[in-house]
């Protein structure tokens, strides 16, 4: 989640607030009027309520695609390939469709330039590692545990934003850090105490927690060649992941995984495969809303709460029964993530309202 300027969702904001509306965003309304308080709260809560169900059921799809005793798929990087050809083909089809009119009519063309592929390269071997490593530690992990397993991507901000930016953080902010890393490993040590703990599962949570951060910051850099657009960014992104996937897939057999798939030419499959990507597409969609009628703060605040309910539906769903501890380790995780949001909330508000602060100490606040 977004906890500052390098954020995933500090993007969206930087790309949805900064160089004009985007097209799929509904208008705040004309000529500087507010609406009436009922209805921005409605609409609040109506965008609030479509981000959880959005999140929260693209998880327990991925689950099952992943993981399902039914299904006996092993082929993780066939799933992520597929999830990554339709979103492409939905940026494709969405511009396509910009003929038609609204809500349409603001999307960029989209075409595949070569020169601009190559240049969003890097960025794409990220975002490989980041879905890849996702999906990977969601197939060895349960949902309930899901959290806890990639919660160190605030960490890795805090660490990268040292090391690569020479951004400082506060100790307010680093305190709120060492709580989310206490709850981690004594989730580790509780998954493992209940003997369901994976530690390739683990493994993969901790890359999944880098690649996000790493995805944010070369998000930034790559932004300007593609026009500040994310739907452009996307496009190309989903594109060089499609061409990447494809030896590592030949590479780990996964084809004479799928030729031997006995589920293979069932609708049903097909279906589900369908759902998972289009929930991974919209997911993008529903979180610009989020901050757009809310605020980046309010976002980070309503996905803590997202992920706590996240964890109590999987706990009641999969009929699983949790020690006190190991709920300990959630709510330390899911604690020290709203501590570091909202130190960094009003860090920032503070830079914003105090126009002697220097322009370093501006760009710290952005951690």
């Amino acid at each position: 989640m977004s906890r500052a300027q390098l954020t995933r969702t500090g993007i969206l904001r930087m790309a949805l607030g900064g160089g004009g509306a985007d097209p799929l965003l509904p208008a705040e309304g004309g000529g500087g009027r507010r609406a009436p308080f009922l209805l921005r709260a409605l609409r609040i809560a109506v965008v609030v309520c479509l981000y959880w169900f959005t999140s929260i059921a693209m998880v327990f799809l991925n689950k099952y695609l992943l993981d399902s005793p039914s299904l006996r798929l092993d082929a993780p990087l066939f799933v992520t390939f597929f999830q990554c050809a339709l979103t492409a083909a939905l940026c494709l089809g969405l511009s396509l469709g910009a003929a038609c009119g609204p809500p349409c009519a603001g999307l960029p063309a989209l075409r595949l330039d070569p020169k601009v592929s190559r240049s969003v390269l890097p960025l794409s071997a990220v975002f490989i590692g980041m879905v890849t490593s996702n999906n990977l530690c969601l197939k060895h992990v349960g949902v309930a545990f899901y959290n806890v397993g990639r919660s160190l991507t605030t960490v890795f901000n805090v660490l990268l934003s040292y090391l690569l930016l020479k951004q400082t953080t506060s100790l307010y902010a680093l305190l709120a850090c060492g709580v989310i890393i206490g709850g981690f490993w004594l989730g580790v040590d509780q998954e493992g105490a209940e003997g369901t703990l994976s530690w390739t599962g683990i493994f993969f949570g901790i890359l999944a927690s880098l690649c996000v951060s790493l995805n944010a910051i070369y998000t930034k850099k790559v932004l300007p060649v593609v026009d500040g657009s994310i739907w452009r960014l996307t496009f190309y992104n989903n594109i060089n992941a499609c061409v990447l996937f494809f030896p590592l897939m030949v590479l780990l057999g996964e084809f004479r995984t799928l030729y031997h798939f006995d589920k293979l030419g069932s609708p049903s499959f097909w279906g589900m495969m369908t759902l998972g990507g289009v929930f991974g597409f919209a997911i993008g969609y529903v979180t610009g809303l989020q901050i757009k009628f809310t605020s980046p703060l309010t976002h980070n605040v309503s996905g803590t709460a997202k992920a706590c309910a996240q964890t109590v539906l999987a706990v009641i769903y999969f009929e699983e029964t949790k020690s006190f501890l190991w709920w300990t380790s959630n709510l330390m995780v899911l604690g020290g993530s709203f501590a570091y949001t909202w130190v960094k909330g009003l860090e920032m508000r503070k830079v914003q309202e105090d126009p002697n602060v220097k322009s370093s100490e501006r760009n710290e606040t952005g951690v």
